[in-house]
């Protein structure tokens, strides 16, 4: 299974990648992470693979080889749809941050992206910083999209939260647990 997590630097993506490492790990998977980091402290984008399966041997997600994505932003899942393959799901908070160039006025934020990536890919695309805001603090959208993508996996409920206590610090642990459940049931 490979599955990429996108997003801007600040929001949360490497948490989430422990998140769904050590939930594989304790599957019995052999897993393998890799992070790549592009001027992440400044805004700029955060990507994150996680492979895993009986045997991994390299940690790096070419283009077309994504099961799933995980975007924490629209202009992060429009990068990122290269990655991802034939019939792949993509699961995205349809929040708009604009990147520099926007900001500074040299380019435009572009039209239409959730159209153009449900043309091509099974989306999910919703709210997750409302959800956040529901379980308590807006930081919380990367554990609700991990939630969402865990209801769409044959890895128990349980077992996630059991990871989501031994991962997250204890003084956010509750508002975690929150948003990994809201996540979970959306679209029940």
């Amino acid at each position: 299974m490979n599955i990429m997590i996108v997003g801007v630097g600040g929001q949360g993506t490497l948490l989430a990648s422990r998140i769904l490492g050590n939930t594989v790990i304790a599957e019995g998977y052999d897993v393998k992470v890799s992070e790549v980091h592009g001027m992440s402290q400044r805004g700029g984008s955060v990507v994150t693979y996680v492979k895993f399966s009986d045997k991994v041997y390299s940690p790096i997600i070419d283009k077309g080889e994504a099961d799933i994505i995980l975007a924490f932003e629209l202009l992060e899942a429009y990068r990122a749809l290269p990655y991802l393959k034939k019939n792949g799901t993509i699961i995205v908070n349809n929040q708009m941050i604009n990147p520099m160039p926007v900001i500074i006025g040299a380019m435009e934020y572009p039209k239409d992206i959730e159209k153009k990536i449900a043309e091509v890919a099974n989306l999910k695309c919703f709210d997750a910083v409302s959800l956040a805001k529901e379980a308590g603090n807006i930081k919380a959208v990367n554990v609700v999209l991990i939630g969402v993508m865990a209801k769409n996996t044959d890895i128990a409920y349980e077992k996630w939260v059991e990871v989501i206590k031994n991962t997250v610090p204890a003084k956010l642990l509750d508002v975690n647990l929150k948003a990994f459940d809201l996540g979970y049931k959306f679209n029940d």
